[in-house]
């Protein structure tokens, strides 16, 4: 496998970006989920990134598992935390993630790893860990699929509707505590034409905008830039 900074043959990074784009549209996201009292935002972040690239690669919708992540996954904590980079890891070196169907979230280590082995999984080629410019992510996005990050969920506790863009004394850009997945991103139809990201959160369809948090771009808002990565294929 090639060291995963190395990987560039599939995004053209000077390519003229579209002035919105939004996976939802295009049938690349599943369903708003939700990770209840488990501290496991890592691997939905994660499970998201791999659900969207795959379904760029083949057109083909496919949730998969967080559960295996959090029972399977020795990398990360299980409930108590973890980093999607590690999820990527665990998930080449164990030949993929079962289906949502198959192998249920529960939100809780209920027994240990029980993976399938006959059962088909959804798996990458390679992982990578992206610049911290938005307009690069932007192009990941657009051109390879969904894009897991990180981010300061201080101001999503409050986050109900519009444009969330706190001042960095609330929202440290280096106190990342939150897992979760940038889908797309637009222009708003404001006085100030304000940019932002699309980012799916694992909170429930009802918490922000139907699930939904829509974040201002391109200041690195609450350190959402800092740890960007994504998965792809050869």
């Amino acid at each position: 496998m090639k060291n995963r900074n190395e990987i560039n043959k599939k995004v053209d990074l000077n390519a003229p970006l579209p002035d919105s784009w939004d996976w939802r549209d295009k049938g690349g996201v599943t369903e708003v989920k939700n990770q209840g009292m488990c501290g496991s935002c890592y691997s939905f972040s994660a499970t998201g990134c791999i659900e969207g690239v795959h379904y760029a690669h083949t057109k083909q919708l496919v949730s998969v598992s967080e559960e295996q992540v959090i029972e399977c996954d020795k990398l990360d904590q299980g409930c108590n935390g973890g980093f999607m980079d590690n999820v990527f890891n665990y998930t080449l070196h164990a030949g993929g993630l079962e289906t949502e169907k198959d192998y249920p979230y529960e939100g809780y280590v209920k027994a240990k790893c029980h993976v399938n082995k006959t059962l088909p999984r959804i798996t990458f080629d390679w992982y990578k860990d992206l610049s911290q410019n938005e307009k690069e992510i932007a192009q990941w996005v657009v051109q390879n699929g969904p894009v897991a990050i990180g981010i300061n969920a201080f101001a999503m506790q409050y986050y109900i509707r519009g444009i969330s863009h706190p001042w960095k004394i609330f929202c440290s850009p280096s106190a990342l505590d939150h897992g979760v997945l940038i889908v797309g991103y637009g222009v708003a139809a404001d006085k100030k034409q304000t940019p932002f990201w699309i980012v799916k959160n694992s909170w429930g369809p009802k918490w922000g905008r139907s699930g939904y948090y829509y974040v201002y771009r391109g200041a690195g808002t609450c350190g959402l830039n800092r740890m960007a990565s994504t998965v792809g294929y050869n």
